[in-house]
């Protein structure tokens, strides 16, 4: 059974950091290539940075330079750090491994960007 599971999420203000997991079971996690995910209320899923089987990264213009994606495939999990966070970074977090036609996802979690 293929299991993605987030954590990390949270309330912080704005100019804070957060760091997320995404922590994988029932895939061989070092073949995949992972992404982060991020949607608001009305708005289709964005994708906010990935990192590929073989450690490349790309992020989205929105987050270059303030989030740094990460895997450890010993442990099965990527990670996602998130600094000078603003409140445009609102929004829920899911992670996606994809590996061929196979695409996984997790069921997300919160991340608040407020006062």
């Amino acid at each position: 059974q293929v299991q993605l599971v987030e954590s990390g999420g949270g309330l912080v203000q704005p100019g804070g950091s957060l760091r997320l997991s995404c922590a994988a079971s029932g895939i061989s996690f070092s073949w995949y290539d992972m992404r982060w995910y991020r949607q608001t209320p009305g708005n289709e899923r964005e994708l906010a940075a990935s990192i590929s089987h073989d450690n490349s990264t790309k992020y989205a213009d929105s987050v270059k330079g303030r989030f740094t994606v990460s895997r450890d495939n010993a442990k099965r999990t990527m990670y996602l750090q998130m600094n000078s966070l603003r409140p445009e970074d609102t929004a829920v977090y899911f992670c996606s491994a994809v590996w061929g036609s196979r695409n996984f996802w997790g069921p997300g979690t919160q991340v608040t960007v407020s006062l």
